[in-house]
């Protein structure tokens, strides 16, 4: 094709729908930098974290928003700090339960068409325009996840976290499925993966389906106590493996 016949895009700010010129990639490429820059900035320095994934549309008086608020609680009594996308519903819940109990809360938001906005329980929070910006940094810090009931991108977070845990790209860190009910008919689908060969059989033990939160923080605590020595220095908490800072 002709430089003159190329495809134009109507939104050159849909940065996914091909190739743009050359000076638009550059720029693009200088965003996608630059948040990466604030993001590492901002968490570098903070506890260690456990993240918790979850549905948006889930309101107050839901199990599964009091279900994500006692997580919260629990991972702040646990020492760690509670990180989450930033935006309401299950990522409130949790961010609120840490927050309403001595514990450190962290939001990754994202910018939305529909404007989602940050919940009132952060302690800290970073917007990001791209998802896969605020999904690695909401993997890079944390320690362990706990997915709760949600959608499309609830099962994107859960699934990127899972096969770079099953690839190894990332420390098979505890990954924990809250909501038998729910989530019945996905884990099926993986144990029929296995059934089929598509995935290892061993490859089941990666993740915990429970319904039990003292199940699911026991797990992720044995976990943690078995490969780090938890050292109290300050307001942070530091992690070491081997002798060698996690």
């Amino acid at each position: 094709m002709k430089e003159s016949e190329r495809i134009i895009p109507a939104k050159e700010h849909v940065y996914l729908d091909g190739p743009h010129s050359r000076g638009y990639e550059f720029v693009f490429l200088l965003k996608v930098m630059w948040q990466f820059f604030i993001g590492i900035r901002k968490l570098h320095f903070e506890n260690p974290c456990i993240t918790v994934f979850g549905s948006a549309r889930f309101k107050e008086n839901d199990p599964y928003y009091k279900a994500a608020r006692e997580f919260g609680k629990r991972i702040a009594q646990l020492g760690f700090s509670t990180m989450t996308g930033g935006g309401p519903g299950i990522m409130e819940a949790a961010n609120r339960g840490a927050f309403e109990n001595g514990g450190t809360s962290i939001g990754c938001n994202i910018v939305l068409p529909h404007e989602q906005k940050e919940n009132p329980y952060l302690h800290k929070s970073i917007t990001f325009d791209y998802f896969f910006v605020r999904k690695t940094l909401l993997i890079k810090y944390s320690y362990a996840f706990i997915i709760l009931p949600g959608g499309f991108g609830t099962m994107d977070e859960f699934f990127e976290t899972l096969t770079l845990v099953q690839t190894k790209t990332i420390t098979q860190f505890p990954i924990v499925l809250y909501g038998k009910e729910y989530y019945k008919e996905l884990m099926e689908a993986i144990q029929d993966m296995a059934k089929r060969g598509t995935i290892s059989p061993a490859d089941m033990n990666l993740v915990l389906l429970t319904d039990d939160i003292d199940e699911a923080m026991n797990h992720i605590r044995t976990y943690i106590t078995t490969n780090y020595k938890i050292v109290p220095r300050k307001r942070f908490w530091l992690l070491f493996e081997n002798g060698r800072r996690a």
